[in-house]
């Protein structure tokens, strides 16, 4: 596939993943206190959609398994804010079953090689294991928020998920600038900037 079509659907997810920092942002300004309006999640798994292609488009197992988690843990945020339900029908199963269909289908037609994402020339196992924690620090972040918000039953984003973020953030643009990942570059400089601010937020407020 054109190399010029894959950065553009990465480059698609970024920019929705960083609208969905730009509104939340906006809406915290706004009250003066860290909110999580609906828009945040329901651009979260739109984004989470089109970057999971993305990873999977360039073989790069560690995009892919942030995805594949925080995919269902944004499902779940929009079910805790009573939203899920008012998507329809077919929508919804769509949305459930497109990591699983997208990695069923590829198996069955045997194009895809899973020890291709874990050994290639072009990735040092260093850096492959750099893109891997990163990703399990930055997808750390929604299990911890989604743990505090199934036990307030309600969705959240409490100061630990900044900090992670945050953290997660730094390493995976140190990665980038290794795999010269232009798409993962843009997306999080202009999220720690975010990040950054929602903990000075939250700190005033302590």
């Amino acid at each position: 596939m054109n190399d010029y079509f894959i950065y553009f659907i990465g480059l698609i997810a970024q920019f929705l993943f960083s609208l969905r920092l730009i509104i939340q942002w906006l809406f915290s300004e706004k009250e003066n206190k860290v909110v999580t309006p609906t828009f945040f999640w329901i651009v979260s798994l739109i984004a989470s959609f089109l970057f999971f292609m993305y990873g999977y488009l360039r073989n790069d197992f560690a995009i892919m398994l942030g995805q594949f988690i925080t995919y269902y843990i944004y499902i779940r945020n929009l079910q805790l804010q009573n939203q899920w339900n008012r998507l329809q029908k077919g929508i919804q199963i769509v949305f459930i079953n497109f990591p699983l269909i997208v990695l069923l289908i590829t198996l069955l037609r045997g194009e895809f090689d899973f020890s291709q994402l874990f050994n290639q020339d072009f990735i040092p196992i260093w850096l492959l294991s750099l893109g891997i924690i990163s990703q399990l620090i930055f997808t750390l972040r929604f299990i911890f928020q989604w743990i505090i918000s199934e036990k307030n039953k309600f969705s959240q984003l409490p100061e630990t998920f900044w900090v992670l973020s945050l953290v997660g953030s730094i390493l995976i643009l140190i990665y980038s600038l290794f795999r010269k990942d232009p798409i993962l570059f843009i997306g999080h400089t202009f999220g720690i900037i975010i990040y950054s601010r929602n903990l000075i937020i939250l700190k005033k407020h302590n």
